[in-house]
């Protein structure tokens, strides 16, 4: 990946978590990694565990970055989210899959969040 598309999601992953924290989320973990693959951010809304897939795109509508989720990415998180789950014991905890979408085409960052974006798709 190159430094400046690092960058951006960097960018992306800032924005999305000062929005969510304005929503009430609780952060947990950022960028949480594991042998399955990657989730950008988890956090605790209410009693809810949240798994949330961060899409950053610049010079692109918002619309744009809501569609870069698609099933191979939902497989991909559920499975993370499934490990995460695991390793910590989360047993009988909700939990959900949002998706926050950043497009910085305009004057000001559009950010939008998508609550319950999709179900486990594993």
């Amino acid at each position: 990946m190159t430094r400046e598309r690092l960058e951006l999601g960097e960018l992306g992953e800032d924005l999305a978590l000062k929005k969510i924290k304005g929503l009430g989320y609780k952060k947990i973990v950022r960028n949480y990694r594991c042998t399955l693959g990657e989730v950008d951010l988890i956090a605790r809304d209410g009693d809810t565990l949240v798994f949330i897939e961060i899409k950053t795109r610049r010079g692109k509508s918002i619309a744009y970055a809501k569609e870069a989720v698609d099933a191979k990415k939902r497989r991909q998180l559920s499975k993370v989210a499934l490990a995460y789950l695991k390793s910590n014991n989360c047993y009988g905890v909700k939990a959900r899959f949002d998706v926050v979408a950043v497009s910085l085409a305009g004057d000001k960052p559009q950010i939008e969040v998508i609550q319950n974006a999709f179900d486990l798709a594993y």
